[in-house]
C-alpha cells in the first residue's frame, strides 16, 4: 500500500508538473498574438529559452535557496519515495519559470535577448526562491511570527502573490527601466496604437492558461490525499468572474475579454482551497474590473508601456488575491477559516517590496552593464529579424 500511496502522489504531481509546462506554450501564444508581427518569433524563442536558464537557476542554485534541498547525491538518494522530491522540484520548476515569462509580456517588441536570459538566472536562482523560502518553508522565522502575533500564518496555496504578485512587481521596474517602445506616444501627448497581431493567437493562448491551470490550483495540494474539489470548483468560478466583468467594462474588447479569465485566476490561487464558490465568483470577478481599469490608466494615462498589461494582470491582481484569501476565507463569508487578514497584509506588501528591490537591482545591472533595449533601427526592424534573423512569415523567394 505504501508503494501505491508514492506512486500515486508522484504521478499526481507529475501530471500538475506537465499541466503548468503547458502553460508556458499559452504565455508564449498570449504575447504572439498580442505583439506586432514582426516580434512574434521572438517571444517563441524567449518563453522556450527562458524556461531553459529558469531550470538551470533553479536547479543548481534556486532550489536550494528556497527549500535547503540539493540534488547533489547519488541516484540511490534520489530514487526515495519513487522519486517524489524529484517530479516535486519538476512542479515547483514551473512555477518558478513562469517568472519570466510573466516579464516577457511586459517588456516585449524592445528588449534586448541575452540581457533577459541573464536577468532570468539571477531572478530564478536568488529572488523568487528568497521569498518562496520565507512563504513556503518557514525561512527567517517571518511565519512563526505571524502566527504568534496575529493567530495564523500567511496563506498562499497555490500563488497569487509567491508566483504572481512577485512576477508582476518585478516586472514593473524592467518596463520603467526600458521605457516605452518607439513611436507609441508622441510628445504632444498623442498615443499611438498597437494593435495585436492575432487575435486567433491570443485566444488560444488564454485557452491553453486557462486550462493548464488547473493543473496550478488543483495539484498545488502536492500529494492526493490532500486533492480538494472545491479548489476546482473555485478557479472555476473566479474564472468565469474575471471573464464576464472584463466583457463589461472592456465593452466587447477581444483582448479584455481573454485576459479577464486570467485576471480571475491570478486572484484565485491564494484561497482557492478556502472560500466559499459565490466568495471565488466575487474574487475574479473584482480582479477582471481591476485589469481592465488599471490596464487603460497605465498605458493612457501614466504612459507606461507594459505590453500585455503584466503588471496590472499578474502584480495588482495577485496582490488583490493575497489580501482577498484573508476577507473570503474567513468563516463569516462562509470560507473555510484558517486565515487572518492582517499576515496576508503584512506579506503581501512584504512580496512586492522583495520584488521591487530585487527587479531593480537585476534590470539595473543588466542596464548598466549590458544595454536593456534594442536600438532604434532594430526596434523599427524588430525583434524578429534583428535578433533571430527571420520573421514569422518569411515571404522571400529562396535564396540560393
Amino acid at each position: 500500500m505504501d508503494a501505491f500511496q508514492t506512486g500515486s502522489n508522484v504521478l499526481f504531481i507529475l501530471l500538475g508538473a506537465i499541466m503548468v509546462l503547458a502553460m508556458h506554450a499559452g504565455f508564449a501564444f498570449l504575447e504572439v498574438g498580442t505583439v506586432r508581427k514582426k516580434n512574434q518569433v521572438n517571444a517563441l524563442v524567449k518563453i522556450l529559452t527562458d524556461f531553459g536558464v529558469s531550470t538551470l537557476a533553479y536547479f543548481f542554485i534556486g532550489y536550494g535557496v528556497a527549500y535547503g534541498i540539493h540534488f547533489f547525491s547519488g541516484v540511490e538518494t534520489l530514487m526515495e519515495k519513487g522519486g517524489f522530491e524529484l517530479t516535486k522540484f519538476f512542479f515547483l520548476l514551473t512555477f518558478a519559470a513562469a517568472i519570466p515569462a510573466i516579464i516577457s509580456g511586459g517588456i516585449a517588441e524592445r528588449a534586448k535577448f541575452h540581457p533577459q536570459l541573464m536577468a532570468t538566472f539571477l531572478l530564478v536562482g536568488f529572488v523568487y526562491p528568497f521569498f518562496e523560502g520565507i512563504a513556503w518553508n518557514q525561512a527567517f522565522g517571518i511565519q512563526a511570527w505571524l502566527k504568534a502575533t496575529f493567530g495564523e500564518e500567511f496563506h498562499d496555496f497555490a500563488g497569487s502573490v509567491v508566483v504572481h504578485a512577485m512576477g508582476g512587481w518585478i516586472a514593473l521596474p524592467a518596463v520603467l527601466l526600458l521605457g516605452a517602445r518607439y513611436g507609441r506616444y508622441s510628445k504632444d501627448g498623442r498615443i499611438s496604437a498597437h494593435p495585436p497581431s492575432s487575435i486567433p493567437f491570443l485566444a488560444l493562448g488564454s485557452w491553453i492558461l486557462i486550462v493548464g491551470w488547473f493543473g496550478f490550483n488543483v495539484m498545488s495540494a502536492q500529494t492526493l490525499d490532500k486533492i480538494s474539489g472545491l479548489v476546482a470548483l473555485n478557479s472555476l468560478m473566479a474564472m468565469v468572474g474575471g471573464t464576464m466583468v472584463a466583457l463589461i467594462l472592456g465593452k466587447n474588447d477581444p483582448g479584455f475579454v481573454h485576459n479577464g479569465p486570467l485576471a480571475g485566476l491570478v486572484a484565485v490561487c491564494a484561497g482557492s482551497d478556502l472560500m466559499h464558490p459565490m466568495g471565488a465568483l466575487v474574487v475574479g470577478g473584482v480582479a477582471g474590473g481591476l485589469f481592465v481599469v488599471m490596464f487603460t490608466l497605465t498605458q493612457n494615462r501614466w504612459k507606461i508601456d507594459d505590453v500585455l498589461g503584466v503588471w496590472p494582470l499578474h502584480g495588482l491582481c495577485g496582490a488583490w488575491g493575497g489580501i482577498a484569501a484573508g476577507i473570503f476565507g474567513s468563516k463569516a463569508l462562509g470560507g473555510a477559516g484558517g486565515v487572518a487578514f492582517m499576515p496576508q497584509l503584512i506579506m503581501t506588501a512584504l512580496a512586492i517590496v522583495v520584488a521591487l528591490v530585487g527587479g531593480f537591482a537585476v534590470y539595473g545591472l543588466m542596464k548598466a552593464v549590458f544595454g536593456l533595449r534594442l536600438d532604434q533601427e532594430e526596434e523599427y526592424e524588430g525583434a524578429d529579424l534583428s535578433i533571430h534573423k527571420i520573421t514569422a512569415t518569411p515571404e522571400r523567394e529562396p535564396n540560393w
